[in-house]
């Protein structure tokens, strides 16, 4: 139990510290509402059109796409740190994933997924 101490500590801190700034919020921040203020930000543009509009179902196949190779590099740090450890074997490992990754991907480019038209 010890050595989840430090832990414990942390999230007790970090909940006081949360906790502490929402009722400093509550306390003293600006309670001014206002038509403008209760708008949906639209990166300072102002909104137009509905809020329930179609979008291309290749803007949601880019985005997944985007997101698995994105982890799939995440997975990479650990093997470059610890490539002298694992030796000749974890080299032919890492090779053989993204083998596979690149496979997935001249498979996903090929099918046009990557194509904006």
């Amino acid at each position: 139990m010890t050595t989840w101490y430090p832990v414990a500590v942390t999230l007790l801190v970090a909940g006081v510290i949360v906790g502490v700034m929402c009722t400093i919020n509550m306390l003293i921040g600006p309670k001014r509402p206002g038509a403008i203020k209760s708008e949906a930000f639209e990166c300072g543009n102002p909104p137009s059109g509905s809020a329930w509009g179609r979008f291309s179902v290749r803007f949601y196949l880019t985005a997944i796409l985007f997101l698995i190779f994105d982890v799939e590099v995440i997975f990479l740090y650990p093997w470059a740190v610890e490539l002298r450890y694992l030796g000749m074997f974890g080299f032919v490992e890492a090779l053989i994933f993204i083998a596979i990754l690149c496979v997935g991907l001249l498979y996903a480019w090929q099918r046009g997924a990557l194509d904006w038209d």
